[in-house]
């Protein structure tokens, strides 16, 4: 059976070996930092890690980390960043804070800060106001808020959907040679086409890809509009569905036979310890756009589509569900009422379960390999049951965690494997 099959089989909820996915998404990546240490682990060629997201500091993992990993899954990424420019272009060397060189797109424009802190600009604009903040001691950028003063009276949803448009050429072309390259490959293609299919992510409401962000752009603001300016965000989710149809049509034809899943969206509704919204408030403002989409999706491919949520969802899963999603990310077992038993047997039937193998929070950078190897184990048995299960992290992988450690994961779910579970 090859990596696709494998993966195919898991999202039909049929027993077998348990795929694994590792950069095939946005959610779940290795910090570039990892990434380098484990090309440095395998003995592969020593050269500078591509950054392929900027936001999130995600490594490339190439087809030789692939094959050593064990990944059953290849990405389908567009050409651009949270930040505005694209990584289809040339490459150039740039030092991290960490002391890490790694190699970044041409239009990745950074300066420092007198107290060290790095500043990315946006679309590689220099004459932008920065977009990004990335401290001097740390391993993420932090977008900046850039809300204009609001004028309740002047507001219009028009401002906001600046983000959300129709595919261009460049894309098209981008696409057709992409699909084209991964059409018949081994391994599952997990495509993620762009921002119109995310409702709401508060990655993107403060607009980092944008110059001169307008609208509400402010964290806070966009919260307290979910609950005070409901008609304001049913415009804009109304439109940027229609944009998103219209670009989904238009991706299908152009390779849509290269996909097996779908993401589309990255919209957080857990915290730790609750939600950011009850599922009525989710069903009225939230499901039927993102009904729209899927019953679009299964009417017209063979997609699965993909739903990131970290945080304490158990009230929520039944509303995602309904409203058609068929793979859930990442599976926060950490948070509250998000116990792996639970989760699988009140809902393993209706959704496919992609991540929750192990805490990146806690265990896999803090834990020993034997603490490592026997939670992987655990969860590999639990959410494995009778297929509907892909193994990842609890989200990406973080910075400055143990080569063993890693090593360790993975050699537990090829443990696992070969025992047949």
């Amino acid at each position: 059976m090859s990596r696709k099959q494998t993966v195919l089989q898991a999202l039909d909820h049929r027993a077998g070996r348990i795929p694994v996915d590792f950069g095939a998404t946005g959610v779940s990546g290795i910090h570039v930092s990892v990434v380098a240490a484990l090309r440095r682990h395998y003995g592969f060629e020593d050269r500078p890690v591509r950054l392929i997201d900027p936001y999130l500091m995600l490594g490339e993992i190439a087809p030789d980390l692939q094959d050593a990993m064990d990944v059953d899954c290849v990405p389908l990424r567009g050409r651009g960043t949270l930040f505005g420019f694209t990584v289809t272009g040339g490459w150039r060397e740039w030092r991290a804070p960490w002391g890490q060189v790694v190699l970044v797109p041409e239009d990745f424009q950074t300066k420092t800060a007198e107290n060290g802190d790095i500043l990315i600009h946006p679309c590689g604009d220099r004459s932008a106001p920065p977009s990004g903040l990335l401290p001097a001691t740390g391993h993420y950028f932090d977008a900046i808020i850039r809300q204009e003063p609001i004028d309740e009276d002047k507001l219009d949803p028009a401002d906001n959907l600046e983000d959300y448009q129709p595919m261009g050429p460049a894309d098209e072309a981008h696409w057709l040679e992409r699909t084209k390259a991964l059409r018949g490959c081994d391994r599952a293609v997990v495509g993620a086409i762009d921002r119109c299919t995310s409702l709401g992510n508060i990655a993107n409401v403060p607009g980092p890809y944008l110059r001169h962000p307008r609208g509400i752009r402010d964290v806070a603001e966009w919260y307290i509009s979910l609950v005070t300016r409901r008609d304001y965000v049913h415009a804009i989710f109304e439109q940027q569905t229609e944009t998103a149809l219209g670009n989904l049509k238009r991706f299908n034809a152009i390779g849509g036979d290269a996909i097996d899943v779908l993401y589309t969206c990255g919209t957080d509704f857990g915290t730790q310890e609750s939600q950011f919204c009850s599922a009525e408030a989710f069903d009225e403002l939230f499901a039927p756009y993102y009904r729209k989409v899927n019953d679009w999706v299964h009417a017209n491919t063979r997609w699965k589509v993909m739903k990131h949520c970290c945080g304490a969802i158990d009230p929520l899963l039944p509303s995602f569900i309904r409203a058609g999603f068929d793979i859930m990310n990442p599976v926060q077992c950490s948070a509250a009422g998000m116990d792996p038993r639970h989760l699988k047997q009140a809902y393993g039937k209706d959704i496919v379960f992609w991540g929750g193998g192990i805490d990146t929070q806690k265990t896999l950078p803090y834990g020993t390999p034997a603490q490592v190897r026997a939670q992987v184990l655990e969860r590999c048995r639990i959410f494995g049951e009778g297929g509907g299960y892909v193994f990842n992290t609890v989200h990406n992988v973080q910075p400055l965690t143990p080569v063993a450690n890693v090593l360790a994961m993975l050699d537990a779910v090829r443990e696992f494997n070969a025992a047949g579970g």
